[in-house]
């Protein structure tokens, strides 16, 4: 009696501990908030924001911010990026991370980046605004323009 006893009696305390647990469980990750959520394009296609330290670390001392967009396949896309106040780099990312194009400074001879290149599938794609080196940003303006395929 004294085993059927011991037996109904962890029963009874496993299942209110197991709720217990699964409801903490459940609230925390209500509250956590995504690490990791790009700002979107605007209609525009414009946007003048501000690169600081409290964006995304590049590891290499400076930072970056990164803005999302569906694009189509056979798209052909212009992306200008330009800064008076740091030395800019603009990468262009598929869904999976990998760089569909990047690219320093613009044929214009400054230091403003501008990225050309055309779309092979459709998809969400980021772009990624960061400084040159160990600079922590400032003031900057981004195009994004989607240009005529050739016929």
């Amino acid at each position: 009696m004294t085993q059927a006893f011991a037996a109904r009696f962890s029963f009874a305390l496993l299942v209110p501990i197991t709720f217990l647990t699964v409801s903490l469980t459940a609230m925390a990750a209500r509250a956590q908030s995504p690490l990791y959520s790009p700002l979107a394009i605007p209609p525009s296609n414009e946007v003048t924001d501000t690169l600081t330290d409290k964006d995304i670390p590049t590891g290499q001392g400076g930072f970056a911010r990164d803005y999302a967009l569906t694009l189509n396949a056979k798209d052909q896309v212009a992306i200008d990026l330009s800064s008076e106040s740091f030395d800019t780099i603009v990468t262009l990312m598929a869904a999976d991370g990998s760089t569909v194009g990047e690219n320093d400074d613009g044929p214009d001879g400054t230091t403003n980046s501008l990225l050309f290149t055309r779309i092979t599938d459709a998809g969400r794609y980021i772009i990624r605004v960061r400084a040159f080196g160990e600079t922590s940003g400032g003031a900057f303006k981004l195009k994004v323009t989607r240009l005529r395929p050739v016929n």
